[in-house]
């Protein structure tokens, strides 16, 4: 008898966990997927062209709250957990629920669902979303660039499209944006490699993804999302922490997993954290973690404008403020150092956005750059519009212009990695470059 499988997901960790454990795995019959975090992402189907010949419909995507009732219409045998920044406490809370309902519950370790890469692989995870894994992974390609070899990053799936379509995509120019209709969290995460000359990969099918960015690649980059595990096997493992959330590093799934495998830690943010925070991250890292390189790190703020005592909305990168929990990010930052008054948001919020409002009530005196689909982007663009101010103090990694047409101007807030200690992410690449015969 086969066994009947749920998995748990957000369009991302579930698709990858299926393709390369359940899709052509006779002893199970996966009999739906469960989506949450993402909006919109429920009421589609896993089509046909990606879940294989054991599944000639595909497999229906339904919202989490029916969880229970799946198990039992469908006499559920297990439930796979299987995306990522959850506190310990929900992990717990779900898998109670998965129990009384009568499955078992599970989590999905490294051997069953990490691919083997055919050239070096180096992975940059986090413990949190928004801890700065982006600035880190844009510093190991510009290392690696430096050093005269082809970096080439993978970035964990933002699949919120055509799923079929988005089976394995790459991104080497603005044009490939446009032509992928990406939403503003794609565009974050791929713009700023664009920009420097990376290509980038992503998608559904990880492991085509990867056979493919091996063709031009010197070394391998995975860039990853959330606090999620690396989908591939990595030879050098690179975890960012975040001293604004001291304790979140022993707190989150899997954001501990990443640090207990991380080869290099990266304390990042150090630049605005108090001391006695980053000293206490170090005492987390030590009690999991004896043999990882901890690397001291900031992220200076720069503004392409003066703002001294403008009125200004300021917007943050959305996935941060939102499941990453982050109040504030760099644009609150940069408004408090240079004396600018921040103007609320909030009572211009429509739609989707107003949602957001009431979904994460820590959130104040800030917007998030939301925009999962063409309504929502145009949401955002009438609530900038509508709020009265001097300029958009824009804090997301995007050139904002490109995506919403606005009544104001907007300064953009950049940041870049900078290490503080050695050794420092050079030396390390150096030598992982030499030992790897690169």
């Amino acid at each position: 008898m086969k066994k009947k499988v749920i998995i748990m997901g957000a369009a991302g960790r579930d698709f990858h966990n299926f393709n390369v454990y359940f899709r052509n795995n006779k002893e199970y019959e996966v009999v739906a997927f469960t989506a949450t975090q993402i909006p919109n992402i429920d009421g589609r189907v896993y089509p046909k062209e990606l879940s294989g010949p054991l599944y000639p419909k595909g497999i229906k995507i339904y919202p989490e709250d029916s969880l229970s009732g799946l198990i039992s219409k469908y006499d559920v045998d297990e439930v796979i957990l299987a995306y990522s920044d959850l506190p310990y406490t929900y992990v717990m809370r779900k898998a109670s629920e998965v129990l009384a309902a009568g499955a078992d519950f599970k989590l999905m370790g490294l051997k069953t669902t990490q691919i083997k890469s055919n050239k070096p692989l180096i992975s940059v995870t986090a413990i949190r979303t928004g801890c700065g894994k982006s600035q880190t992974t844009r510093r190991v390609a510009a290392i690696l660039t430096e050093l005269s070899k082809k970096a080439v990053v993978i970035r964990h799936p933002m699949p919120y499209g055509d799923l079929a379509k988005q089976a394995m995509q790459r991104f080497g120019s603005y044009e490939d944006m446009e032509k992928h209709n990406c939403t503003i969290e794609e565009r974050e995460e791929y713009e700023a490699h664009i920009k420097n000359g990376t290509p980038v990969y992503a998608g559904v099918d990880y492991e085509s993804i990867i056979r493919e960015a091996e063709k031009e690649a010197d070394v391998i980059i995975w860039d990853g999302g959330n606090n999620d595990v690396c989908f591939y096997k990595s030879d050098l493992s690179i975890v960012v922490v975040d001293p604004h959330r001291t304790g979140h590093e022993l707190a989150y799934y899997p954001g501990e997993v990443n640090l207990r495998i991380a080869d290099v830690v990266v304390i990042n943010k150090e630049g605005t954290a108090e001391k006695e925070n980053i000293q206490k991250v170090k005492e987390n890292i030590r009690t999991v973690n004896m043999k990882a390189q901890i690397i001291d790190a900031t992220s200076p703020i720069v503004l392409d404008s003066n703002i001294t005592g403008k009125n200004v909305l300021v917007i943050e990168d959305g996935p941060t403020l939102t499941h990453g929990g982050m109040p504030y990010g760099a644009g609150i930052i940069a408004a408090n150092q240079t004396g600018a008054h921040i103007v609320d948001p909030k009572p211009n919020a429509i739609g989707s956005i107003k949602d957001v409002y009431k979904n994460f009530p820590h959130l104040n005196l800030v917007l998030p750059a939301m925009g999962y689909s063409k309504n929502q982007i145009s949401e955002l663009e009438k609530v900038i519009n509508k709020t009265p101010c001097d300029l958009v103090l824009a804090a997301t990694p995007i050139d904002l212009k490109k995506i919403v047409n606005v009544n104001k101007p907007i300064v953009r807030v950049t940041y870049e990695l900078q290490e503080i200690s050695k050794p420092d992410l050079m030396y390390i690449i150096k030598n992982f470059v030499k030992k790897f015969k690169v």
